[in-house]
């Protein structure tokens, strides 16, 4: 056994011993306001006799406490102050905290270090950045406004790099405005005689310290922080606009359009066409194309609907003619001549942060209080061997297609793959999906995921999930996609192939790298709650920001920077994340808000689900549409919704009502006692919180109701209820559940 071994074994000792000692004798008893009071004088009359003994006994105490990260330490600071009163005390417990604090630092640091960053160096990796990106100002911001307790970062920051004698000294300095503020509350504490000293005006105002100093050190740090980030370049004296916004996708559009609402003078920058990835590539054109595919599908199932036979003449070049239509019809929403008549200052050209006040495009540099950084992201395209020797689509470029591919590989098994597969198949290509992971929708439930599966299949599409793309090749003029599946390799010839594996941030190319933006580890810019960047002006939106990319979100997101841009000197918003939806737009359609049981299952939240089958809705079955399922996942023992996911036709819409509903804190009882029209689809959310009540009926009461019921009848031995008796939700097959 090595020395150092021996050594830590012995300290680790010496530790649990001290720990066991003050358990067992009850130590705490001693570490209360009661108790304080009680020994007020006798503490009072001993620190007036031996004042040196006094401060040596407290501050040794006071240490160990510390060390040891024992309870109590709030009421010793306290204490301190009914002894020694207001500066002595400061003076003390300062000192003694710092201390005590800077040994269980090295404590930490001695026995847990080398095996904690070994070991879970990835779980650190938020303290380590921190510390290496502001050094000893990241701890003084965590003294100065402690996010956590005292105790837990005297221990954290002992598995970091950081030096004991910077530990200590910023520790000293950063504990010492609260050190004060407890210490004062402390001298006005000891001064109570009676209840009526609780309403004293000097008591009152160290309340009302306490209670403000954690505000007011917050807007401290972020004053220095802002002052420490900007510090390098001036500052203009007078600004050109208020805001400056790049990009002008869903994120920018909003952002620009609400700060031209409250009369800021906003410049709106896009170097290529107004409405961004939405508009032109994304949410507007591939919902025209499955539109028009869907209907084809309705033509192939006319048997479905009484019809002996459907038949429609289409050209693909049509179609596609078609999408370019509905774009064109959507674009006077986000066209420059409708912002600049709301009053922004719509500006064509390529931007160039070049501070965090001027933005340089083309040969103009504008000056603006605030930046917004919405510059959207793009189709990712992996490295694949030979790939960029064919002409390969992405969502940005397959609506040039006016040739319909025969053979089509798309590439990924996300929510715009899908989507695409499934319509360009329904017009008639022969595809074929290809996904690396074990199933398509991934970020869906295994049961979700396999109901498009077994749709896809069964409308022809070739479906291959566990099959990793190797390369392509052109062998005799035909293109191949080469993939592995289960160590062998699977040929795949194609005439277009559509790679749809995900999108990227668009962070590069106007100055984020020059001036010191910092990119977060998913490749977005890196924003706090707020949405701010590492400098305070600046601002990021939408999909450059992450974490979500859908379009419903950039917009949400763009109110909080706008205002928060703008109005972030008086009062900030952090932006709030907790009920997000979204579609995947297949048939059937999948729409979730929420967690879905496979997230619940991985982060260990417990939960009870909740299963309607949409096969057994009236409005389903007469629509033909008689599939999939409504899924809601509730806290256990409650009507608390924590998730629902809805697979079935128009599922995208009939989930508004439990958006709502999370949004609102609504529960499943309230849906239940809501009055839906009936025949619709959106009954289902009825039905499903119907199922979820018949699994918590009281059984019990419901026992004692029957034997009442019999009672009331004369009958003193009731029958049992025969088989196949009626579903006590339902009366001639309607629903009749109202909560």
């Amino acid at each position: 056994m090595n020395r150092k071994l021996i050594t830590r074994l012995i300290v680790l000792s010496i530790i649990v011993v001290l720990a066991i000692l003050f358990f067992t004798f009850d130590m705490g008893q001693y570490l209360t306001l009661e108790q304080l009071k009680v020994r007020q004088q006798a503490l009072n009359d001993f620190y007036g006799e031996h004042r040196a003994l006094t401060i040596a006994v407290y501050m040794g105490a006071y240490i160990l406490m510390a060390a040891l990260s024992l309870p109590g330490a709030a009421v010793m600071t306290l204490a301190g102050a009914v002894i020694f009163g207001l500066w002595v005390g400061l003076v003390v417990v300062s000192f003694a905290s710092t201390i005590g604090a800077t040994l269980a630092f090295l404590v930490s640091r001695f026995l847990l270090r080398d095996y904690v960053q070994g070991r879970f160096g990835d779980k650190l990796k938020a303290i380590n950045e921190g510390i290496r990106r502001d050094g000893p100002f990241y701890l003084f911001t965590l003294r100065l406004v402690p996010i956590f307790p005292f105790f837990i970062i005297n221990l954290a920051m002992g598995l970091t790099p950081i030096r004991t004698g910077v530990y200590y000294l910023v520790s000293q300095i950063g504990m010492l405005p609260g050190t004060f503020v407890y210490v004062n509350a402390g001298t006005q504490l000891a001064q109570i005689e009676s209840l009526g000293g609780i309403l004293s005006p000097g008591l009152l105002f160290s309340f009302a310290l306490l209670g403000l100093f954690p505000l007011i050190a917050k807007r401290a740090v972020a004053m220095i922080r802002a002052r420490r980030a900007l510090a390098p370049y001036p500052k203009p004296r007078s600004f050109d606009y208020n805001l400056v916004v790049i990009g002008a996708g869903s994120a920018g559009l909003v952002t620009a359009y609400i700060a031209a609402a409250v009369k800021a003078r906003v410049a709106l920058v896009e170097k290529e066409q107004m409405g961004g990835d939405c508009l032109n590539t994304g949410c507007v054109p591939s919902k025209a194309l499955i539109r028009s595919a869907r209907i084809l599908s309705y033509v192939r199932r006319a048997g479905e609907f009484g019809f002996r036979s459907g038949h429609i003449e289409f050209d693909f070049a049509e179609v596609m003619a078609r999408v370019q239509r509905v774009i064109r019809k959507v674009a006077p929403h986000d066209s420059e001549e409708r912002y600049r008549k709301l009053g922004v200052d719509v500006i064509r050209g390529e931007a160039k942060i070049m501070s965090p006040y001027t933005v340089q495009v083309g040969g103009r540099t504008l000056t603006t209080r605030s930046i917004v950084i919405a510059t959207g992201a793009r189709p990712f395209v992996p490295p694949i061997p030979g790939l960029d020797q064919v002409d390969y689509r992405t969502s940005d470029n397959i609506w040039s297609l006016r040739e319909q591919p025969r053979r089509l590989v798309v590439l990924g098994g996300g929510p715009i793959g899908a989507e695409m597969t499934q319509a360009f198949a329904r017009l008639g290509s022969e595809v074929t999906q290809v996904e690396m992971a074990p199933r398509i929708l991934g970020r869906e439930d295994p049961e979700i995921s396999d109901e498009v599966r077994e749709r896809f299949v069964s409308e022809g599409i070739r479906v291959l999930t566990s099959h990793r793309a190797k390369a392509v090749v052109v062998e005799e003029g035909e293109k191949v996609l080469v993939c592995e599946h289960d160590g062998e390799d699977v040929r795949i010839p194609f005439d277009e192939i559509l790679v749809a594996v995900g999108r990227a941030p668009n962070t590069q190319g106007f100055g984020l790298e020059e001036l010191g933006v910092e990119i977060g580890p998913r490749g977005t810019v890196g924003t706090n709650g707020l949405l701010q960047t590492n400098f305070p002006n600046i601002f990021a939106a939408g999909d450059v920001a992450g974490p979500y990319q859908f379009t419903h979100t950039a917009s949400h997101q763009a109110w909080y920077a706008a205002v928060n841009a703008l109005f972030g000197s008086f009062k900030t918003f952090a932006a709030d994340y907790r009920v997000i939806p979204w579609a995947t737009y297949t048939d059937p359609e999948v729409a979730r808000v929420g967690l879905n049981e496979l997230e619940a299952g991985e982060q260990g939240i417990p939960c009870e689900v909740t299963r309607y089958g949409i096969d057994d809705l009236d409005r389903a079955i007469a629509d033909s549409e008689d599939h999939g399922v409504v899924k809601v996942l509730t806290r256990p023992g409650t009507d608390k919704i924590l998730g629902v996911t809805i697979v079935g036709a128009h599922a995208s819409d009939i989930i508004a009502e439990y958006i709502s509903a999370m949004k609102h804190n609504i529960g499943l009882n309230k849906i239940l006692g809501t009055i839906h029209i009936y025949p619709t689809l959106a009954e289902a959310n009825k039905a499903a919180a119907g199922e979820w009540k018949r699994a918590h009926a009281p059984e019990g009461l419901l026992n004692w109701v029957e034997k009442f019921h019999a009672w009331r009848r004369g009958d003193r031995h009731p029958a049992p209820a025969p088989e196949g008796k009626a579903d006590p939700g339902t009366v001639g097959g309607r629903h009749s559940d109202n909560g």
